[in-house]
C-alpha cells in the first residue's frame, strides 16, 4: 500500500502546485476528479479526450515528480432526474480518458433516482416503511441495475478493472448490504471505495466493513470524523444542521487522527493488509477547522509511519 492524495482536497491550488505538494509530503498515487459533484479543479476531461498532446503533457506532469495516477474520480449523480444525463456523460468520458491514460480504476457513486416522472431531485429511501416508500426503493433499484450493468460492460471493454463505489449516504449503494447487492448483480468489476468518515457518523465499524467486503475493497479514502457526544444526544447522527458551523453539529469531518486515535488507524491498515488490499490510501481532507494544505500535510505526516510500521 502507498499514500495517495485526492487533489480536490487542495482545490485552491493549481494543478502543478497540487502535484508539487503531493510529492513533498511523500504521496505516490494521485486520485483526480473529472467532474460530477466536483468542480474538477485539476483536470478537464473533455479537453484531454480531444487533445493528444495535452494528454501527454498531463501524464508527464505526474511522471516528472515520481507520481502515478492511481484513479480517476467521477463522484456524480448519474440517476438524478435533472442532472443525471450530464453526469452520466461525464462518467463515460472519465472511462474513455482512463483507457487512454492506462488507468484501471474509476471511483464514483451509484446515484439515486427521484420518485417518478416530474421529480426534481433524488429521493433516498433508507427506512423500511411505509410500504409505498419500500416499493419506490425497489423501483429505483430496477432502474439502477440495468444502467450500471451497461456502464460496467462499457468500462470493461475499455480496460477498466475496478469501479469503486464510495459507500455514501443519499446514494443507493451506501453500506455493505447495498454494495454486495450491486456487486452480486454486476460482477467483480464493482467494488467499494472505503471512506471511514461516512461510516463513523452512521455508527458503522470500518474494520468490520473491510473484513466483510474482503476482495471487494477496491479503493480507500483517508478522512476522519469527530462525533460530539452532547450534540449527538440532542440531534442524533441524522443531523441536518450546516457543516459551516461545526460547533452546532452532532458530527463533523476531520483530518485523519483528529477524530480517532493512532490505535484505530493502525488496526485499519492491518485490516486492509489482511484482506489483500495493496493500492493507494487516498487522503481526502474536508476539515473545516484547518486550512486545506495544512490538513493534507498533517494527514500525510500522521499516516506515513503507520504504513511503514504496520
Amino acid at each position: 500500500m502507498e499514500l495517495g492524495l485526492y487533489t480536490d482536497s487542495v482545490g485552491q491550488l493549481g494543478f502543478e502546485d497540487a502535484l508539487d505538494l503531493a510529492a513533498a509530503i511523500g504521496v505516490k498515487g494521485i486520485e483526480i476528479a473529472a467532474g460530477g459533484q466536483s468542480p474538477a479543479p485539476h483536470m478537464r476531461v473533455f479537453e484531454l479526450l480531444e487533445n493528444a498532446s495535452a494528454r501527454t503533457a498531463f501524464h508527464d506532469a505526474f511522471r516528472r515528480r515520481g507520481l502515478r495516477i492511481a484513479a480517476l474520480n467521477c463522484s456524480a449523480w448519474p440517476l438524478h432526474p435533472i442532472v443525471g444525463e450530464r453526469h452520466s456523460e461525464i462518467i463515460r468520458a472519465t472511462i474513455r480518458l482512463a483507457e487512454l491514460l492506462a488507468v484501471r480504476k474509476i471511483v464514483t457513486m451509484s446515484g439515486t433516482p427521484g420518485d417518478g416522472p416530474g421529480a426534481s431531485t433524488i429521493n433516498w429511501v433508507w427506512y423500511p416503511w411505509p410500504p409505498d416508500a419500500v416499493e419506490l426503493r425497489e423501483r429505483q433499484w430496477a432502474m439502477a441495475l440495468p444502467f450500471w450493468r451497461e456502464l460496467a460492460a462499457y468500462a470493461r471493454d475499455r480496460g477498466i478493472e475496478s469501479i469503486a463505489f464510495e459507500l455514501h449516504p443519499l446514494h443507493l449503494v451506501y453500506n455493505v448490504p447495498t454494495l454486495l447487492r450491486m456487486r452480486d448483480a454486476l460482477g467483480p468489476i464493482i467494488g467499494a471505495n472505503v471512506d471511514p468518515s461516512h461510516m463513523f457518523w452512521q455508527q458503522m465499524d470500518p474494520i468490520a466493513v473491510i473484513e466483510a467486503l474482503g476482495g471487494a475493497v477496491q479503493h480507500v479514502h483517508l478522512k476522519d470524523t469527530q462525533l460530539v457526544t452532547e450534540q449527538v444526544a440532542l440531534a442524533g447522527v441524522l443531523d441536518e444542521r450546516p457543516f459551516e458551523d461545526p460547533a452546532q453539529r452532532a458530527w463533523t469531518f476531520r483530518t485523519v487522527g483528529r477524530g480517532h486515535d493512532v490505535d484505530f488507524w493502525a488496526r485499519f491498515v492491518r485490516a486492509l493488509r489482511a484482506c489483500g488490499y495493496d493500492d493507494v490510501l487516498s487522503i481526502e481532507n474536508e476539515d473545516i477547522n484547518q486550512a486545506p494544505v495544512e490538513g493534507v500535510t498533517d494527514a500525510a505526516r500522521f499516516m506515513a509511519p503507520l504504513l511503514e510500521a504496520v
